[in-house]
């Protein structure tokens, strides 16, 4: 690899100088603060993506040189996967899937629950880490303390009044909405004590955060986890389960067909051994391949290099941020200790919609963000003291289909790849917009985003002449 700084890596940052014209006529380079809805991806992923492509071949019992290539790549890839989780390889296993969403959907199909199981997941979790659950068990959710962390107290609390029937306590590493860090091992030491195990959600803390699984024996070992490649500069279509090998064989394969199996009559079928069994058909290889490439690129820069560099962005966005009257950030505000907070920074403008924001942004600075309840919805509609019957009418509002008027707040999120001069463009544009000094809005398309005022939507035919890189086909 040609450098490991972090300024060679916003270098090989795959678009990172794509231009977007702006309201007033001018012309940028995109800023991307949308890291937490998905990442862009490096040259040195997509050079090897591009070098595995010649050689492309299915996987499996190919005997060709190229079919050969292809399984060699796949389970290499496999095995960089399980270094990167320091996967207890004598008891876990690693599943590709589409994505984390697909990985925890899986777990839920496949965990062997009883009648009277019981999930408890928490306030601040994604509906992917939310929703699946509900689906074969009772739900429980863990409190959040004021500042939107989990409240470790009622886990603890919730843990010894149901214990013997939890099944599964599941969380996710860091929110999605404020950044917060979960303290995972500590809350695997806590489920194992009360005889459940732990789920944990890693989408956003693998691009940002070593992980370790830890052996099967250690109290503070992560029993189930997931992540996708498309929020670790993998965006080729790829997710990871990763898990108990003797639990996840227990149950029937979640989807049949070919690779699935040892022997098929026309009265039985003899399912294989995992990870083939929860792989059926011809997989992402290519996917695959992109997240390995992905992952020795991020190992290459470290991991503490990678932390202190997000760790500053953050801090300065905060500080900035903080200074901005009518600007409200919600979770943790303080910069002195960004251990237990990622750069996924939401706030909310007084007096000001959401989708404006993030529509000034958009148009008149060229920065991509993103707005709304990020499809953690009682998480934000928590923070936001949307309680009790304000809930209520929302939600007969919403079985009635009608608009739901609901408040939302802007996210900007960070990646490795991001730089000071990328926290300025946001705050500058913020302090422009706080003071009225932006065009006039108007709603798009009934479907709440909003753009400027009598302008028309961009053709297709203007999309590729502001951008002649684009090729139509």
């Amino acid at each position: 690899m040609a450098g490991t700084s972090l300024d060679w890596l916003r270098s090989q940052t795959v678009g990172i100088d794509v231009e977007v014209q702006l309201l007033d006529g001018t012309r940028r380079a995109h800023v991307n603060l949308d890291n937490a809805s998905s990442t862009p991806t490096f040259k040195p992923v997509l050079d090897r993506v591009n070098e595995f492509l010649r050689f492309y071949s299915n996987v499996g019992r190919g005997t060709g040189f190229k079919s050969q290539i292809a399984t060699h790549s796949y389970e290499e890839a496999r095995c960089i996967v399980a270094r990167f989780l320091n996967l207890d390889t004598a008891n876990d296993t690693v599943i590709f899937t589409r994505n984390t969403t697909e990985s925890l959907n899986r777990l839920a199909a496949l965990y062997p629950f009883k009648p009277d199981s019981i999930v408890i997941t928490t306030m601040m979790e994604h509906h992917s880490n939310d929703l699946p659950w509900r689906r074969r068990a009772r739900v429980i959710h863990t409190g959040i303390n004021p500042d939107g962390s989990l409240d470790l107290n009622d886990l603890e609390s919730k843990l010894r009044q149901n214990r013997g029937k939890v099944a599964l306590v599941t969380v996710a590493g860091a929110s999605n909405v404020t950044g917060w860090v979960n303290p995972v091992h500590t809350i695997a030491r806590m489920a194992h004590a009360h005889g459940a195990r732990l789920v944990v959600d890693a989408a956003q803390t693998a691009p940002h955060r070593p992980i370790d699984m830890r052996p099967a024996a250690d109290p503070e070992h992560i029993d189930f986890l997931a992540f996708s490649g498309h929020k670790t500069y993998a965006p080729f279509g790829i997710g990871v389960l990763a898990g108990d090998r003797n639990l996840l064989h227990a149950a029937e394969p979640c989807l049949v067909g070919g690779g699935v199996v040892d022997l098929v009559t026309c009265d039985t079928a003899i399912w294989r051994g995992l990870p083939d069994r929860e792989e059926a058909g011809t997989p992402n290889i290519v996917g695959t391949v992109g997240l390995a490439a992905a992952i020795k690129v991020l190992e290459s820069i470290g991991w503490d290099a990678i932390q202190q560099h997000e760790d500053t962005l953050t801090r300065y966005a905060l500080a900035r941020l903080n200074q901005i009257p009518r600007i409200r950030v919600y979770g943790k505000t303080s910069a002195d200790d960004l251990s237990d907070r990622l750069g996924v920074i939401a706030f909310g403008l007084d007096g000001k919609s959401c989708q404006l924001g993030a529509a000034v942004l958009a148009y008149e600075a060229g920065i991509g963000a993103r707005c709304g309840l990020f499809c953690a919805h009682p998480y934000v509609l928590s923070l936001l003291g949307v309680v009790g019957d304000e809930l209520n009418r929302l939600t007969a509002r919403a079985r009635a289909g009608e608009p739901l008027g609901v408040a939302g707040l802007i996210r900007a999120s960070i990646g490795a790849y991001n730089s000071l001069s990328d926290i300025d463009a946001l705050c500058d544009c913020l302090e422009a917009l706080v003071q009225d000094r932006h065009a006039r809005y108007e709603p798009y398309m009934n479907a709440g985003d909003l753009r400027p005022a009598g302008i028309q939507p961009a053709s297709l035919e203007e999309c590729f002449r502001l951008n002649p890189d684009l090729k139509v086909h």
